[in-house]
């Protein structure tokens, strides 16, 4: 019961996490991605620093290791800014799908920067991932160039922010550590859209905001920490590794957002790439979750 009720949170918080990048795709034309990556950091600044004070007291802002944790949120901003740009220009279905390749550059970068041994499983799983990637790639690629690759470059990001998050553990509680990579994007986002703005690249170019993007910002603030708090209680009540294998429920999130509310459906093929990047993900998970138990009988 205590494996399936974790089970069931980090399900919930990896749905809200979907939910709210439909909220974030939803703002397309309306304001500059890093602009909105920036306010979304800004505003969880605070709520964060509330929720640690509130709970566990001033000192637990305080967290050890501070270049690590910089590390943490400048790997952070960039693999938002660029995930929320790609949403703009591709499906979001399609744009989660590529991200999900992140478990597989983590085993590549945590044997080439860790030392951890590479298992021939996990040089498959590769294989797959990049297959997989390849194919939903196809007509984005032909269509925005290599403005496409995008998604592909933000799970590098994110793949590196595992990595420094393994780096981090122990360094403070969970929540303050949600603070201090927030606390390092924000500002970093800031000055990115800042640069984008004086950059005279139309895109980017910043104006005041309308009172529904304040308002949409504040809403994947809010859920974003929310998804994360329940993924932490799924993690305490389960195991992190079985915690994990719920985030694959946002690809058929993510796919039904995008059937209902943008009016996209993928095809044949951007389904089947999908599918191998979510097996090379299993496959890995099942790799861990194999080493784990291993570990536990010697």
């Amino acid at each position: 019961m205590r494996n399936s009720s974790g089970f069931t949170l980090a399900l919930a918080g990896f749905a809200l996490l979907t939910c709210g990048d439909a909220v974030i795709k939803s703002m397309a034309g309306l304001w500059p991605a890093p602009a909105i990556a920036a306010l979304r950091f800004a505003i969880a600044v605070p709520l964060l620093a509330t929720f640690v004070i509130a709970t566990q007291g001033k000192a637990a802002l305080s967290v050890r290791r501070p270049w690590v944790q910089f590390a943490r949120g400048f790997s952070l901003a960039a693999s938002a800014c660029l995930f929320f740009s790609s949403m703009f220009l591709m499906p979001l279905a399609e744009a989660t799908a590529i991200v999900f390749v992140s478990p597989v550059i983590t085993a590549l970068l945590s044997a080439a920067l860790l030392r951890e041994p590479m298992r021939r499983g996990a040089w498959l799983a590769t294989a797959i991932a990049l297959a997989g990637v390849a194919i939903v790639l196809r007509p984005n690629l032909a269509e925005l160039g290599i403005i496409a690759f995008m998604p592909l470059v933000a799970a590098m990001f994110m793949a590196s922010m595992l990595i420094f998050n393994r780096m981090a553990a122990g360094t403070g509680s969970p929540m303050a550590l949600q603070f201090a990579i927030a606390i390092v994007a924000a500002p970093v986002m800031i000055i990115v859209a800042g640069v984008g703005d004086m950059s005279g690249f139309e895109p980017w170019q910043i104006s005041w905001p309308e009172s529904s993007v304040i308002l949409r910002c504040a809403i994947v603030a809010v859920s974003a920490s929310m998804a994360h708090w329940l993924i932490y209680l799924g993690t305490t009540r389960s195991t992190a590794a079985d915690a994990a294998q719920a985030a694959y429920v946002q690809l058929p999130v993510a796919l039904l957002i995008d059937a209902l509310v943008f009016r996209h459906s993928p095809d044949a093929m951007a389904l089947g790439g999908s599918a191998l990047i979510v097996s090379a993900g299993l496959i890995m998970w099942r790799l861990q979750r194999n080493a784990v138990i291993a570990g536990t009988q010697r």
